[in-house]
């Protein structure tokens, strides 16, 4: 049997979709599983052995109708027995198309439902405390009437050579081997999904002052700027705290240093997805246009927990649709002010660390 799950996007979408991947690979262990993603995301792949090849969407074939169709006629060749489209999309669809799969899954959606031969109800509120985003993903293989119990949960390998790595990396910058590890997801993927930089540092300031903690943060070269602004803005007792140059040089690298970290706060991102793989418990703060029932996977109250504006004032998303929101993110975040949910910062510190001040 041969299958192709496909999901274009982000790093956070590619990880939590490679769930299909490993149901698949447990119901049939002999199956050839491929995974099309874009090229950008492959480092959260690496040695997942239920996946047997990855086919990268690149750029070309987004700005080439040409190089699309030749992608799709390189699908078709393989000749596979199933395909899974969690992206559904035009750019997947042109491929689903162009694919002969015996079986096609998506979700259904008004004008597309012709191109697959099962389509998934696209849910619009979660059941569990799993997430939509989870959800979702499990609902793909509904159609296949699979014989196994699924396992909702991402997995992220580290290999032995780079936990090493890490922890070498965290022996050259003197990092304190008796307390306990932080990490911030400091900046979203965009402006529109980072907390405001000077409610950051409030927010850092509060972790350091109630837990004795290693405090690291996650950026990259070129949001150095941002990330000074961040610290500087930080009291001097928080910056002892702070190992602001031990950073990663890639993913691989940033995964393995989360591996040795003991809790992630801050941006919903990537990041927070990547943390939550490597069992690390996880205090999110959503921006005001993303809605909290997709992304707020596994949450639990104690061990993964998010904080959304609508959760204090939900007079402020009255009647407003999500376009607006995008539209007026900036101002609402304005509103979000970190002393709304200090309190759950301080109680999820006390039950994922022992050494809490």
């Amino acid at each position: 049997m041969k299958i192709l799950v496909i999901q274009q996007k982000m790093i956070g979408d590619v990880l939590i979709s490679s769930i299909i991947c490993n149901n698949l690979r447990a119901a049939y262990p002999d199956a050839q599983i491929d995974y099309l993603v874009y090229a950008s995301t492959t480092p959260v792949l690496e040695g997942n052995s239920n996946i047997d090849n990855i086919i990268l969407f690149e750029e070309k074939h987004r700005k080439s109708k040409k190089e699309l169709l030749n992608l799709g006629i390189q699908i078709r060749k393989e000749k596979y027995d199933l395909l899974i489209d969690a992206y559904s999309k035009l750019e997947s669809w042109i491929l689903v198309l162009l694919s002969n799969a015996k079986q096609k899954i998506s979700y259904k959606k008004p004008g597309r439902n012709f191109l697959y031969t099962d389509n998934v109800p696209f849910e619009a509120l979660p059941k569990t405390n799993l997430g939509l985003a989870i959800e979702r993903r499990l609902s793909l293989l509904e159609p296949l009437d699979l014989k196994i119990k699924n396992d909702p949960i991402p997995k992220l390998f580290v290999s032995e050579k780079e936990n090493q790595q890490a922890i070498a990396l965290f022996e050259k910058h003197n990092v304190q081997k008796d307390r306990k590890t932080v990490m911030i997801s400091l900046l979203g993927s965009e402006k529109l999904k980072t907390y405001p930089l000077e409610f950051m540092s409030t927010v850092i300031d509060y972790v350091a002052d109630n837990a004795n903690v290693n405090i690291l943060f996650n950026y990259f070269p070129k949001q150095l700027e941002d990330a000074k602004t961040v610290f500087n803005a930080c009291k001097p007792s928080t910056q002892e705290k702070i190992y602001f140059d031990l950073l990663g040089d890639d993913l691989r690298s940033f995964i393995a240093i989360m591996n040795q970290c003991d809790l992630i706060i801050g941006n919903d991102g990537g990041a927070i997805n990547m943390a939550k793989a490597l069992k690390k418990p996880s205090f999110i703060i959503f921006s005001p246009w993303i809605e909290k029932k997709i992304w707020a996977t596994f949450e639990d109250g104690v061990h993964h927990l998010s904080v959304h504006l609508k959760d204090y004032r939900a007079d402020l998303f009255d009647q407003k649709t999500e376009k607006m929101l995008k539209k007026e993110s900036l101002s609402l975040y304005k509103e979000f002010k970190p002393e709304y949910f200090t309190a759950q910062i301080e109680s999820f510190l006390n039950q994922n660390l022992s050494n809490s001040i």
